[in-house]
């Protein structure tokens, strides 16, 4: 039995899309969870400073006693998860973009991918592709401008569907029948996307599967709590905290969050 908490990092808010799976599957785990929305979106930034950013978030967690982390970024997976299990003892759980389920059950052999540049540029996201899909056809499209949008709580504005109708519609002429979110703040936009991909493209997204991989990894290691968590979930900010409050409030009441400058 171990009482730490699971840590969890994101470029902001996105990864709360994570946080929900891994609370709902994991009820007595407490978890501590960093939203660095000041540095978002890691997916304009270089691998280098995505690194560093991981790095710095990484250090954060681990002094606050955190047991395994979960990258809740597919930009700070795809860049810096190497690094991260190469010089820190703690185990780490990544998000990637869901290629190969996508590619497994696609019946049209046509797939999308919704990115961050940085995830799309990445070499463990072309080694994914290049190992699940080199049979298939791979739409990929950046979603430039979709994040900081996210982050100032704009889900259901005008700029939003705009951009979403200019990423997904080019796509739907390739036939596809999987959109892949390759970023943890995507799911958020869901309901917006279902409106214009249409009912016969699955939308896939890595939250119930990364609860479930953090799940086997604390077993694993016998590093999973067998009492039922009774602290609330902690949660720091280094911006003004209405946005994630809001989100939050709409998933769960057992949680602080705290506002600190990282």
């Amino acid at each position: 039995m171990n009482k730490q908490p699971i840590g969890l990092f994101d470029s902001g808010i996105g990864g709360t899309s994570i946080w929900k799976e891994v609370v709902k599957l994991l009820p007595n785990e407490n978890t501590i969870y960093l939203a660095d929305s000041k540095n978002a979106p890691y997916g304009e930034k270089t691998s280098e400073e995505i690194v560093a950013l991981a790095i710095k978030n990484t250090e954060i967690l681990i002094s606050k006693g955190c047991k395994l982390i979960i990258v809740a970024c597919n930009t700070a997976t795809t860049n810096a998860i190497s690094y991260l299990r190469k010089h820190y003892n703690v185990p780490f759980i990544g998000i990637e973009p869901a290629i190969k389920p996508a590619v497994l059950f696609s019946k049209t052999g046509a797939i999308g991918i919704l990115a961050t540049k940085g995830t799309l540029s990445s070499k463990l996201f072309e080694k994914t592709t290049k190992e699940y899909a080199k049979n298939s056809t791979t739409i990929e499209q950046e979603g430039t401008g979709l994040v900081p949008l996210i982050e100032a709580g704009k889900l259901n504005s005008q700029e939003i569907t705009q951009l979403l109708e200019k990423y997904l519609k080019p796509m739907l002429i390739y036939n596809i029948d999987h959109l892949v979110l390759g970023c943890t703040h995507y799911p958020y936009l869901i309901p917006q996307i279902k409106k214009i991909v249409g009912k016969n493209v699955k939308i896939i997204d890595s939250g119930e599967a990364v609860a479930k991989q953090t799940k086997a990894i604390l077993e694993k290691h016998c590093l999973n709590s067998e009492i039922k968590n009774s602290k609330p979930h902690k949660f720091y900010v280094n911006v003004d905290e209405t946005v994630l409050r809001n989100i939050l409030n709409n998933v769960s009441e057992d949680f602080v969050i705290e506002s600190i400058n990282f």
